[in-house]
């Protein structure tokens, strides 16, 4: 057990949601948090929303500080983890039991890895108190959205949704733009139709993370949804349309719930959905596009788009970098190269990718774990081990002439995988209407 934690938890016992403002002027809404550490230090993050694309003339406000209350709700993750107080405190809001035990479910299951990797053991019950100090509103409003709201991410999930929806109405949406992300956004043809949101890190929380207090992974992708379901609000929109596919659902650890891709998850996914439904209760639906397709089909429908090919980025490690890069070296570096081997031509892929993965020796470790053969797969965003050995096969079968280092290895180590069906499966568990049911059945079984 990790030591640190418990020292952390007795320490700073408790951790405070003090407050939220919201700045309002032409240019934009500027939201400002204020979490508190007793005896430790205070924590003001900002997000600012620009007004461009914001459609809704009709805001209610005290339904708006609602949503800016809650979207704090996930923002604190990231500061609370630093000491993992035994109670979170809150002063500017209110949730009754069930939301209690709501949240306590997210921050638990979306600090998974968190946990795992920070060697900490504890359970749901253990994790923390939440006090609540604000008083119960109940706001009404009457709420008629129109079209779709669709995160840009940089990748090639994103790159499909958007190519898929084309014809629709639709408004794209970027957290932290990079030239990556606005490059996409302009191929795609929302140059001037994407909503562009600014969200920064207190310098305080940098600081602990430097100084060795409790640092890892968080659900960032819920984050994602309290922002957009914000911002849908304020751009009258009826949907918002996510790109997670069904591989999202496999655990990270084997036999554990522990999953880097929590809050990308179909249960994650019908949670958010029962809850806003329940306590914001407007005509705003969360769901994922491509959550009735594996990474393989995915990766598939993309290799057909030529235009993105040259500028998609998901590296993590590259992302740090100006400009945004393939580190060529990670896991979701070869997952990705892996993943659309079978469908791209070698010569594009090294063209994309700067080098040929397959040669790397020293990736055979990562490739390992990509395949199932180590305790766990790696912490990134990434298919299951059955598509992982699906695109080598077909990239074996397909391939002329002596085979690079890592496909020579599977070959000689592993069993050819030739379950196409892969390639035509379709996940029922999903939230798709039926206007995106027959999108997605059309792109899948009439190419």
């Amino acid at each position: 057990m990790n030591n640190t934690f418990l020292d952390m938890r007795d320490k700073y016992s408790e951790f405070i949601y003090d407050s939220y403002n919201v700045n309002e002027d032409s240019h934009c809404y500027k939201l400002q948090y204020k979490f508190v550490i007793p005896k430790l230090c205070e924590f003001n993050p900002t997000i600012e929303i620009e007004k461009d694309y914001l459609k809704n003339n009709n805001i209610n406000k005290e339904f708006l500080n609602l949503l800016v209350f809650h979207l704090g709700l996930v923002e604190l993750i990231s500061y609370y983890k630093s000491v993992c107080s035994k109670k979170i405190i809150i002063k500017c809001g209110y949730l009754d039991e069930e939301q209690k035990n709501w949240w306590k479910k997210l921050y638990y299951n979306g600090l998974g890895e968190f946990f795992y990797t920070n060697n900490i053991r504890i359970n749901l019950d253990e994790l923390c108190e939440i006090e609540v100090m604000g008083e119960k509103t109940d706001t009404k409003i009457l709420y008629k959205g129109e079209g779709n709201l669709i995160p840009i991410g940089g990748g090639k999930d994103s790159c499909v949704s958007l190519e898929l929806l084309k014809e629709l109405n639709n408004t794209a949406i970027i957290i932290n733009p990079k030239e990556v992300t606005l490059n996409v956004a302009k191929i795609a043809g929302y140059e001037n139709n994407t909503i562009k949101i600014y969200r920064k890190i207190d310098e305080n929380l940098i600081e602990l993370n430097n100084k060795g207090y409790l640092n890892g992974h968080t659900p960032f992708s819920a984050l994602v949804a309290f922002l957009t379901y914000l911002c849908a609000y304020l751009s009258n929109k009826k949907y918002i349309v996510l790109s997670n596919e069904a591989s999202a659902n496999e655990p990270t650890v084997p036999g554990t719930n522990i999953n880097h891709q929590y809050s990308k998850t179909y249960e994650f996914e019908n949670d958010f959905n029962n809850y806003t439904k329940k306590y914001f209760n407007i005509d705003i639906k969360y769901f994922s596009l491509l959550r009735p397709l594996m990474e393989i089909e995915i990766a598939k429908l993309f290799s057909k788009y030529n235009k993105y090919h040259s500028i998609f980025k998901s590296c993590n490690v590259g992302s740090k970098k100006t400009p945004w890069e393939w580190c060529s070296n990670c896991p979701k570096c070869l997952f990705v190269y892996i993943i659309l081997s079978p469908f791209i031509k070698k010569e594009e892929l090294i063209n994309i990718f700067g080098v040929d993965m397959f040669e790397n020796k020293e990736l055979l470790e990562i490739f390992k774990e990509l395949l199932g053969v180590s305790e766990t797969k790696p912490f990134e965003c990434i298919g299951t081990y059955e598509e992982v050995k699906l695109a080598i096969s077909l990239t074996i079968k397909k391939h002329e002439g002596e085979l690079p280092y890592l496909l020579n290895w599977y070959q000689n180590n592993m069993s050819i995988y030739d379950d196409e069906k892969l390639l035509t499966y379709y996940n029922e568990e999903n939230n798709l209407d039926d206007e995106f049911i027959k999108i997605i059945k059309e792109a899948l079984y009439n190419e």
